[in-house]
C-alpha cells in the first residue's frame, strides 16, 4: 500500500509541478498520535517546485492523492505535513497481503543474491564460553538470519584461537597439577576441565611474579622471568616446530574442548557453515607478512621482529611477527581473511566482537588493502559493548566469570520456577513443563541481551529478564502462547479466520494492520543498521499493540460472525508476524503457556 501511495506522490509532483523525483523524495512515516491520519509525507523537498507556501503544496498535494488514490480516503495539512487517511478497504488489502505471505516482510534468497560471511563466536581453547560469548554468539546467529531475511546468502563461520601462548598456559598446567585428569574420570565438560587449567596455571604465576618482586625485580621483570611463562614460551615455540609430544597433547586436549563448545552451542541454539582454526591459518599469514616485507609495505627490527609502519594513516606501528618467528593476532587474520576468500565469492565480509578490538579492525582493514585484497577497506566490524554484571566486570584469569553454561541452566530454573509460581503449568506434563522452561528461559536470555543497542555496555539482570509483564522475552511469547490458545479454540467452535471486504474496522483493529505492514521496514532498517534491538523492539511495539485490542475487544465473543472472522485472521497473523520476528532472534515461541 505504501509503495501504491509514494507511485501516486510521484505521479503527482510530476504532473502539477512538471517535475520527475526520485522515490526516497516520496518517503511516507507513521503519522504522530496526535494528529488524525495514518501516514505522513514531508512537503517541504517539494517547495522549490511548486513555489508555493508549504501549506498550499501540501493541500495541492493531498487533493490529488484523494482523487487519484484509491487507498487514500481523506488528508489534513499541518504546516509542511501532509497527513493522509487510509480507507478501511485498503487496510483490509493490506491484511490479506500480509496473510498470503507466511513471510511476508522479508526477501527471499535468489541464485543472484550477495554472498555475506558473518565471523561470530571466536572462543579461545583454554576456557569455557561465558556470558560475553553469549552476547557475541546472540548477536552474530541473529545479524546472520536478519540478513538473510534481507535476501543474502550468508555463510555463518567461526574462528577458533586453538594456539598461543594462552594455549600453552593451560597445556602446561595440566601436565603440571593435572595428574592425567580427563573429562571422563573428573565428570566435567572438557572446556570446563581446561578451563580450570587455566586459571591454575594463572593462579600458581602470581605466586611466582610476587617472590621475584620479593628478592628486588620490578614487576614487569618479574612477569618475564617467571619461570612459568618462560616454560609456557619454550611451548609455544616446540609447537610452532611441530614437536609431536607437544603437538599430541595439544590436540587431545583442544577434542575435549571442542565436545565442550558443542554441548553450548546446542544449548544456545547457534551454530555455523564453517569453521576456521588459527592453527591452519596463522601460517598463511606469516607467508603473506613475508610477501608484505620483500615489497617493503612492512620493516624488520634488529630483533628480527616485523611492524607496519601505519603513522602516515595517522596509527602507530604494528608489530606482525614476534622476535622468535612466532605469529600475533593481526598475522592471524590475515590468514584467516585470505583463505575465506579463496573459499567463498564474498560480497561482505562482518567482523562480530567487541568494541575493545576497534583499533585491531581498523588497523586490519588497512594492511589488508596494503596487501592488495581489494575487499580489505570495505570489511565490517559490528562492534558491540561489553556485558557487566551487578558486581562489576568478569575475568576469566581469575576464574570469576560467568559461564554460559552455568547461565543457561539458571535461566531454565528460574523460568520453571516463576511459571509453577503464576500457576501456567498446572495442566501439563512434566516433560512439558521442561519443554516450556526451556523455551522461555533461553528466551529471557536472548531477548533481554538482543534488545539492548549492540553498540552499548549492557547489565545483564537475570530476575528482571524472566518477568512476564514489560519489554521481555516472556511477555512476547505468553502473547503469542495466548493467540495460539484462541485460535485453537475457535477451530474447535468451526469458526475460520477470513476477511470481508465490506466490514468496517476500527482504530485499533487499523493500528493492528499498519503495525504488521511495518515488518518489512523493521527488517530492512535491521538489515542496513546491523541491528538486532531494532526487530526486538518492533516485536515488543507489536505485542503491546495486540494486548491493547484485545484488552478492548473480544475475538471470539465478537458481535458478529463476520467480525469473529476479521479478528481471528487478525490474531493469526499477529501470532505469525511474531513468530517470524523472534525467529530472527533466534528465539522459539511455545504453542502454550
Amino acid at each position: 500500500m505504501e509503495k501504491k501511495i509514494q507511485e501516486a506522490v510521484i505521479a503527482a509532483v510530476k504532473e502539477l509541478y512538471g517535475q520527475e523525483i526520485p522515490e526516497k523524495l516520496a518517503t511516507l512515516q507513521k503519522t504522530r498520535a496526535e494528529f488524525e491520519g495514518n501516514l505522513t509525507l514531508v512537503v517541504f523537498p517539494f517547495l522549490k517546485m511548486s513555489k508555493k507556501a508549504p501549506e498550499a503544496t501540501a493541500e495541492e498535494i493531498g487533493q490529488y492523492l484523494k482523487e487519484h488514490c484509491s487507498a487514500v480516503s481523506g488528508y489534513n495539512v499541518v504546516k509542511g505535513f501532509l497527513n493522509l487517511s487510509i480507507g478501511g478497504n485498503a487496510w483490509i488489502n493490506v491484511l490479506n497481503e500480509i496473510d498470503a505471505d507466511p513471510h511476508y516482510g522479508e526477501k527471499p534468497v535468489t541464485e543472484n543474491s550477495p554472498l555475506v560471511m558473518i565471523e561470530y563466536s571466536s572462543p579461545n581453547t583454554n576456557k569455557p564460553l561465558h556470558l560475553g560469548h553469549v552476547r557475541n554468539n546472540l548477536l552474530g546467529w541473529s545479524l546472520a538470519q536478519i540478513m538473510a531475511a534481507n535476501g543474502n546468502k550468508v555463510v555463518k563461520t567461526n574462528i577458533v584461537n586453538d594456539r598461543g601462548i594462552h594455549i600453552c598456559k593451560s597445556m602446561l598446567a595440566w601436565l603440571k597439577w593435572g595428574n592425567g585428569e580427563t573429562p571422563e574420570s573428573s565428570g566435567k565438560k572438557g572446556d570446563h576441565l581446561i578451563g580450570d587449567y587455566y586459571v591454575a596455571f594463572d593462579k600458581h604465576y602470581r605466586e611466582e611474579v610476587k617472590e621475584l618482586m620479593a628478592k628486588g625485580m620490578s614487576e614487569e621483570e618479574a612477569k618475564n622471568e617467571a619461570p612459568l611463562i618462560k616454560e609456557a614460551h619454550e611451548m609455544l615455540v616446540k609447537w610452532e616446530q611441530n614437536d609431536p609430544e607437544v603437538r599430541g597433547l595439544w590436540r587431545k586436549m583442544n577434542e575435549w574442548v571442542y565436545a565442550g563448545f558443542d554441548e553450548t552451542y546446542k544449548a544456545l541454539g547457534v551454530g555455523f557453515d564453517k569453521i576456521y582454526y588459527e592453527s591452519d591459518t596463522y601460517l598463511e599469514g606469516k607467508e603473506k607478512v613475508e610477501e608484505g616485507l620483500e615489497k617493503g609495505l612492512f620493516y624488520r627490527r634488529e630483533d628480527g621482529s616485523v611492524w607496519a609502519d601505519l603513522t602516515g594513516e595517522g596509527l602507530d606501528e604494528k608489530l606482525l611477527l614476534r622476535s622468535d618467528g612466532t605469529s600475533v593476532y593481526m598475522t592471524q587474520d590475515i590468514g584467516t581473511a585470505k583463505l575465506r576468500f579463496q573459499d567463498y565469492p564474498i560480497d561482505q565480509m562482518i567482523y562480530v566482537v567487541g568494541n575493545e578490538q576497534n583499533y585491531h579492525f581498523q588497523v586490519l582493514s588497512i594492511l589488508l588493502d596494503k596487501l592488495g585484497f581489494k575487499w580489505g577497506k570495505d570489511l565490517v566490524h559490528f562492534s558491540y559493548g561489553m556485558v557487566e554484571l551487578p558486581n562489576g566486570k568478569m575475568k576469566s584469569r581469575e576464574g570469576t566469570v560467568v559461564d554460559a553454561d552455568d547461565l543457561m541452566q539458571l535461566m531454565v530454573d528460574d523460568a520453571l520456577k516463576t511459571s509453577q509460581e503464576l500457576g501456567k503449568f498446572n495442566d501439563m506434563t512434566d516433560e512439558e513443563r521442561k519443554e516450556i522452561a526451556r523455551i522461555v528461559g533461553m528466551g529471557a536470555l536472548k531477548y533481554f541481551i538482543l534488545k539492548v543497542d549492540a553498540r552499548k555496555n549492557m547489565l545483564f539482570n537475570p530476575e528482571e529478564s524472566i518477568d512476564f509483564n514489560g519489554n521481555t522475552g516472556p511477555f512476547i511469547q505468553y502473547t503469542y502462547a495466548r493467540i495460539r490458545s484462541i485460535l485453537r479454540k475457535a477451530e474447535a467452535e468451526g469458526l475460520v479466520a477470513k476477511t470481508i471486504d465490506s466490514i468496517s474496522l476500527n482504530e485499533k483493529e487499523i493500528a493492528l494492520i499498519q503495525k504488521m505492514s511495518e515488518y518489512g521496514a523493521a527488517v530492512a532498517q535491521a538489515g542496513k543498521d546491523y541491528s538486532p534491538s531494532g526487530i526486538a523492539n518492533y516485536c515488543y511495539e507489536l505485542t503491546k499493540a495486540f494486548n491493547q485490542f484485545y484488552h478492548d475487544y473480544s475475538i471470539l465473543g465478537a458481535e458478529t460472525q463476520e467480525l469473529k472472522q476479521l479478528r481471528l485472521a487478525l490474531a493469526k497473523n499477529v501470532a505469525k508476524t511474531i513468530k517470524n520476528g523472534m525467529s530472527l532472534l533466534g528465539i522459539e515461541v511455545p504453542e502454550r503457556m
